[in-house]
């Protein structure tokens, strides 16, 4: 009887039997592969929050002195705070002297002023001068210091006012200086009646001071 070959391979097959055989040795492992090419860069990330402050370092060593700077320009002189000054006053001079000396101070001045009551009196077109001298001579640098009293119409009147006159003197030598405070005629104009100090307190300044800036 003919038969397929399926049939024939089953036939022969049939009564045939194996044993699983034991497992073999694990093969060795391939060669790596080539690194793959790097990945495109991920989005950034969202700022983390801010960290606790750390500890305070240690100082560090202190370093070498640098070298020593170039001296700058002396500067300008300024003004000098020390400031020497008398101030005289008295009440009630009554002084009628009409030419002359009213009163001498003894001092070094640069800055002077007098304040207080002088007047001229009964006369028509008349004039009278008060100065001051230093040593007995008027100030010459920058200019005397003055004042004069004009009046005009003045028969009959006797009217007694407050005056000041102030200035600066240069120029004066060192030590004690002689500070005359006078009463004179003016130029061009004949003798007056003058009076100096009257119901009120007159008074003298007298200041060293620093020499004005150039």
């Amino acid at each position: 009887m003919a038969m397929s070959r399926r049939e024939t391979y089953q036939a022969s097959t049939s009564n045939f039997s194996c044993l699983a055989g034991r497992p073999g040795i694990p093969g060795l492992h391939g060669t790596p592969g080539a690194p793959g090419r790097d990945g495109r860069d991920g989005r950034p990330g969202t700022q983390g929050k801010q960290g606790p402050r750390g500890f305070q370092g240690t100082p560090g060593k202190q370093g070498p002195p640098g070298a020593p700077g170039t001296p700058g320009n002396t500067g300008p002189q300024g003004l000098s705070a020390y400031s020497n000054w008398k101030e005289c006053s008295w009440t009630n001079i009554h002084e009628g002297k009409d030419n002359g000396l009213i009163r001498n101070f003894t001092d070094s001045i640069l800055h002077i002023y007098w304040n207080g009551d002088f007047r001229i009196n009964n006369c028509n077109k008349c004039c009278k001068r008060w100065f001051f001298t230093f040593n007995g001579a008027e100030c010459k640098t920058p200019r005397a210091i003055d004042g004069t009293l004009y009046m005009a119409k003045g028969v009959g009147r006797n009217i007694h006012r407050v005056r000041h006159i102030e200035g600066h003197c240069d120029k004066i030598h060192k030590g004690h200086v002689r500070v005359g405070f006078n009463v004179g005629n003016c130029a061009g104009y004949g003798n007056a009646d003058a009076y100096t100090g009257w119901n009120s307190n007159s008074r003298l300044f007298v200041e060293e001071v620093p020499r004005p800036q150039q």
